[in-house]
């Protein structure tokens, strides 16, 4: 597939949408981390926005990035001055909390969100949000099933104090209760902001499950995969998706050899069979990516980011026919239009957005991944 890729005209986030604009621009705000503990999630989604094509549908596209610092209320103020100045379309955060404090002020405004960050569903709340990454109900079903293979019997578990890492541990313990899963023998938490593990650690090596999962996100999750190995941890040590990045393996080093990691198919397109659905767009999504920023250097978030290009590119010219930019009838044409997207294949898997699933990616997406050598490889 061949994407236009000129660089869009980014404007400071001090600067107002409104501008100096044609008025048929279609202003998209998007909001990241771009400082603070999320940032490794953040710079690399923001670098895939500056490969965004200049034009869809005829019409250019105005782009803003604002930093939200990891911040849910500074994520919520940028959502607020987003519509304030007449966005259509708002794309953000990565972060889960800022995600979901952004979706209740957009559902508000009635301003389409593309989110990046796997919030829960906030009923009467969320309806113009649409989640572009991977479920934690999704991605915690590929854990459980390579649990099950593996013949892991005791689980312990190691997450983020926050919706992420909740998140994360209410799909497991549903699938804890099935029969024949493992035992969860232990759950320990730490903040995104804490610089050790080590006491959280000591306490789950102790209990020595067969397995530990470990849910943090970007060069985070490097910090408890190395407090495990250091306090001789000789189980298998699990992350998930949040955690399929260079930043990890770089920080965790050799720490990280022979972890899990449950990811995408963006990130490993030349691992792929021939005949996967995902292999064509993985492969343009990472022939972009580090033909601008240099081999080695793709990440899921990225290639979230490269889906969100696509379902532009699929609803923004067939919206342009029901409103123009900077209209209620346009942003509520997106929406409606992207309910009706229905399954379509893109680099990070499958989506399977319709009215009553506003979760990107179905369950052909899931990819599992083991470290090897210090890079990845599909297990």
């Amino acid at each position: 597939m061949n994407t236009p890729r000129p660089l869009v005209r980014l404007m400071l986030a001090a600067l107002t949408l409104s501008g100096s604009a044609a008025q048929a621009d279609i202003t998209i705000g998007v909001s990241l981390p771009l400082t603070g503990a999320a940032s490794s999630l953040g710079i690399p989604m923001a670098n895939q926005i500056k490969l965004f094509p200049e034009q869809i549908g005829g019409e250019k596209l105005k782009i803003v990035i604002a930093d939200d610092a990891t911040d849910p209320a500074k994520g919520a103020q940028n959502a607020k001055r987003f519509t304030e100045e007449g966005a259509d379309l708002v794309v953000g955060s990565v972060v889960t909390p800022i995600a979901a404090a952004m979706a209740q002020h957009l559902n508000e405004a009635q301003v389409p969100q593309y989110a990046l960050g796997p919030f829960a569903n906030l009923p009467g709340k969320d309806g113009w949000s649409f989640r572009m990454v991977h479920a934690p109900e999704l991605m915690a079903q590929a854990v459980m099933a390579h649990l099950r293979k593996s013949g892991v019997k005791t689980l312990g578990f190691l997450g983020y104090a926050d919706a992420y890492g909740e998140g994360w541990l209410t799909e497991m313990n549903k699938l804890l209760a099935q029969p024949g899963a493992p035992t969860l023998v232990a759950v320990e938490r730490f903040a995104r902001t804490d610089s050790s593990v080590a006491a959280q650690a000591l306490k789950l090596a102790s209990t020595t499950p067969d397995a530990i999962l470990v849910v943090a996100s970007g060069g985070g999750a490097a910090l408890p995969q190395r407090a495990l190995a250091e306090r001789a941890y000789k189980g298998r040590i699990y992350q998930t998706h949040a955690a399929a990045s260079r930043d990890f393996l770089r920080l965790a080093g050799k720490d990280a050899e022979g972890a899990y990691v449950v990811a995408a198919p963006g990130i490993v397109p030349e691992q792929l069979p021939a005949g996967h659905v995902s292999k064509p767009l993985a492969q343009d999504f990472v022939k972009g990516y580090e033909g601008a920023y240099g081999a080695g250097t793709r990440a899921i978030y990225s290639a979230s980011v490269y889906d969100v290009q696509l379902v532009l590119q699929m609803v923004i010219p067939k919206a342009l026919k029901l409103g123009k930019p900077g209209t209620p009838a346009f942003r509520t044409a997106l929406r409606d239009l992207t309910e009706q997207l229905g399954p379509q294949p893109v680099a990070n898997g499958v989506l399977n957005f319709s009215k009553d699933n506003h979760w990107a990616y179905g369950p052909a997406s899931p990819v599992m991944l083991r470290v090897a050598g210090g890079d990845w490889k599909v297990d």
